[in-house]
């Protein structure tokens, strides 16, 4: 079952359409990364995705239900799901209760709250940090401290913008290492925005690619990379010698009909 579903979703600010008729599915359980250039639409998608922002028309699904544009409703499935932004943000306060503010916010036992943290500082290798003012980590390590926090609520859906950009490659190798613990370890449903489209190769299940503000191509990673659909797509994945053409049936005595591709 799909836990996002989104249908004709389209954003518009002022003039200027930054998605146009997004149809995707997401099931349960995967890893779909949506890939593209920076300004192609993948933030705009994600804050849609939040119910951070409100499209301008179209729907989406959460669980099988349509979410409205405001109400209770929308709030609870809200709090099903965790956003980690670009740029880390972290609060000014020690590591540990960094992790711990989601949450506190939902009212946990203080014992439940120690037990949780403490999973989360091992999971991402900052235990001995966790007295240390968030603000004087690096950012590799702030986007740490923001990927605990928001799985420290037990999401069932997790946004990922870009998770390694502008880091450097050690914490790069980190964050994707912890990435992938979290796809082993937890059964949390994960959407990604990356530009890097080898790192959307390594972690996700399936890719979307997002150009233009339209989704051109979704599918398994091998085939959109060795069977782009256009030369948009094929462009943007890398593949240097395109030809155009026109694809004609031809008639053949044998009763098959060869497929022959005429140059333009």
């Amino acid at each position: 079952m799909s836990l996002i579903e989104t249908i004709d979703l389209c954003q518009r600010y002022g003039e200027r359409d930054i998605l146009k008729n997004i149809n995707l599915k997401v099931d349960k359980g995967e890893i779909f990364a949506i890939i593209g250039p920076t300004g192609a639409g993948k933030t705009t998608f994600l804050r849609l995705i939040d119910l951070l922002d409100s499209p301008t028309s179209g729907r989406i699904y959460f669980n099988g239900i349509e979410m409205p544009e405001s109400g209770r409703r929308r709030l609870e499935a809200r709090r099903r799901m965790a956003f980690v932004l670009q740029k880390p943000i972290v609060f000014n306060m020690s590591v540990y209760d960094n992790i711990a503010y989601g949450i506190r916010l939902r009212r946990a036992e203080r014992r439940n709250t120690n037990q949780k943290v403490s999973s989360m500082l091992d999971m991402v290798d900052l235990s001995a940090y966790k007295n240390r003012n968030a603000r004087t980590l690096s950012g590799g390590e702030a986007q740490r401290v923001a990927i605990a926090r928001a799985l420290a609520i037990e999401p069932e859906l997790l946004l990922l913008d870009e998770p390694t950009a502008n880091l450097d490659p050690v914490s790069t190798l980190k964050i994707e290492q912890l990435i992938t613990s979290v796809i082993h370890n937890y059964e949390t449903t994960i959407i990604m925005a990356t530009h890097d489209m080898s790192q959307g190769q390594r972690l996700a299940n399936r890719v979307g690619v997002l150009l233009n503000g339209e989704i051109l191509q979704t599918g398994d990673w091998r085939n959109v990379f060795n069977s782009p659909r256009n030369k948009e797509v094929a462009r943007f994945v890398g593949v240097e010698n395109i030809i155009g053409g026109v694809i004609y049936p031809s008639i053949s005595y044998t009763g098959f009909a060869p497929i022959i591709a005429v140059p333009k």
